[in-house]
């Protein structure tokens, strides 16, 4: 994991992004709530939620709807999701204090370091890509989050049977998804009955980005795979 550890290339581009008053607001009031500061440690999920339970990464979970319509409907499941766009963080913040989750973490820091650095191995039950920004043009397909490198991470921050879930609404993206997972045998099985796509779940709140895609007559491929033993 070298590449990643020196991480030349990021998958994102920093955007300010409009952001309201409420989104502002949220951070600075309900960032000690929810909040993880980025440090070079491991942390103690047990810690952080105060209790043991299942545990779920969402990695670029856009404004955080999904993520907050799954936290409310898994309270007995813990949520840790990352996002560097600050107003789709406020604005998860703001769902999270309506709804009062106490299940809910956030941290705006690079995916990739967090995974590194802050995620202990063997510590997740299961991790979230959903439509992750598909660098369409060739040159840029080498910054797609989902790359070689990032899939062996995240295996190694798995538990046994925990399940890696990813959807995307580019279908050339999808057939490279399918294809670095599938290069990851022993480290991830196919859960499709077909060895490809999955039927869409059906507890995913669409995402902003689903239905803008929705829009534009794109198709959604969904694809889950279990991390080995």
């Amino acid at each position: 994991m070298n590449e990643l550890r020196n991480r030349p290339i990021r998958s994102f581009v920093m955007r300010a992004g409009r952001m309201t008053v409420a989104q502002a607001r949220a951070l600075e009031e309900l960032w000690p709530r929810y909040g993880v500061e980025f440090a070079a440690q491991p942390l103690s999920l047990d810690e952080l939620f105060g209790r043991a339970a299942p545990r779920t990464l969402e990695i670029g979970f856009g404004n955080g709807e999904h993520l907050a319509a799954l936290a409310g409907a898994h309270p007995g499941r813990d949520y840790f999701g990352v996002e560097v766009h600050r107003p789709g963080v406020g604005h998860l913040l703001l769902l999270a204090a309506t709804d009062n989750l106490a299940n809910v973490r956030v941290s705006t820091h690079d995916a990739v370091e967090v995974l590194r650095e802050q995620i202990a191995p063997a510590s997740l039950d299961e991790v979230l890509v959903l439509f992750p920004d598909p660098w369409h043009k060739k040159r840029h397909h080498k910054r797609r989050l989902i790359q070689p490198p990032l899939v062996e991470l995240i295996a190694s921050r798995m538990r046994p049977g925990g399940v890696f879930k990813l959807a995307t609404d580019w279908e050339e993206y999808a057939r490279q998804m399918l294809e670095v997972l599938g290069a990851a045998t022993p480290l991830f099985k196919n859960l499709s009955p077909t060895g490809d796509w999955m039927p869409r779940p059906d507890d995913r709140a669409p995402t902003r980005f689903e239905k803008r895609g929705a829009r534009l007559g794109h198709g959604v491929w969904d694809l889950s795979f279990e991390r080995g033993a």
